[in-house]
């Protein structure tokens, strides 16, 4: 199964979606502008994850962009917009679009499925942030990672603030978001930023299997482990396990906890000598 949507009538497709074995590939498709996002392309983004995330039969999502790059961030088309616009509308017109963004991250990272970002080129900026959303990332031995928001003279707006620290400590966070400075894979990987590197012939096929493996067991207690685990880092130790006996309760009643414990007791047991 393949399903594609459409930026406006008549243009090619910025967003592409191929779905197979229950894996979803969500394809980032501007390779003229190596794949930097726009209006457009968030609107599509948002629509595929939502697709993606209410399809029972999907059981994991890879990420990954065509040609190049993975993602260089946003597209400099809006940062020549901002520049246009008149002093009374340039905070509005900047807000108004990072709604759409922070969407686009929210169903990326809250989504109850294991996601892994398959990093085929450099991830920049809004790049970076869309691969620290993902719960994995995988990267091409080819490819780099940059912060690139401060010495532009902003600061990382999709995420990168909350995801960055959890991945690689808050000091060396600051130090790569501070400078800015460009990131090899094979630096990502001591650093804790990718969790894999592998020759680009093999991202996709290493990206497919780990998904296929991470996506293994009940879709159930998948997404409500994956939904207390995302919020560990701010709750009590108290907290962390009154959600986990209320996930358990709830795991309690579905058919993969019942086939599964049925199987179980039902396996013929060596008797003790």
């Amino acid at each position: 199964m393949v399903r594609s949507t459409r930026r406006r009538k008549g243009a090619s497709t910025a967003i592409e979606l191929a779905v197979k074995g229950g894996i979803a590939t969500v394809t980032l498709n501007r390779p003229e502008v190596r794949n930097a996002i726009d209006d457009g392309m968030r609107a599509e983004l948002v629509e595929v994850l939502d697709y993606v995330s209410r399809d029972d039969e999907l059981r994991a999502l890879v990420l990954t962009g065509n040609g190049s790059a993975f993602c260089s961030g946003g597209d400099i088309a809006r940062m020549q917009d901002r520049l246009k616009a008149p002093r009374g509308k340039v905070a509005f017109n900047g807000w108004n679009p990072h709604k759409r963004t922070h969407q686009v991250i929210t169903s990326l990272h809250g989504m109850g499925k294991p996601k892994i970002a398959a990093v085929n080129g450099a991830a920049a900026g809004l790049g970076c942030d869309l691969a620290l959303a993902c719960d994995f990332i995988l990267a091409a031995d080819t490819t780099s990672f940059s912060m690139s928001f401060i010495p532009r003279g902003v600061v990382p707006d999709g995420g990168g603030l909350y995801f960055l620290p959890r991945r690689v400590g808050l000091a060396q966070a600051k130090e790569l978001i501070f400078s800015g400075r460009r990131v090899a894979a094979s630096e990502a990987l001591q650093l804790g930023l990718v969790d894999h590197v592998c020759a680009p012939d093999r991202l996709m096929d290493e990206a497919r299997g780990m998904a296929q493996q991470m996506s293994k067991g009940s879709p159930a207690a998948l997404a409500l482990a994956k939904a207390i685990l995302d919020k560990s880092y701010e709750l009590t130790e108290e907290q962390v396990l009154a959600l986990g006996r209320q996930a358990q309760a709830i795991c309690y009643t579905t058919t993969e906890h019942r086939d599964a414990a049925k199987a179980f007791l039902d396996k013929p047991r060596k008797k003790a000598k």
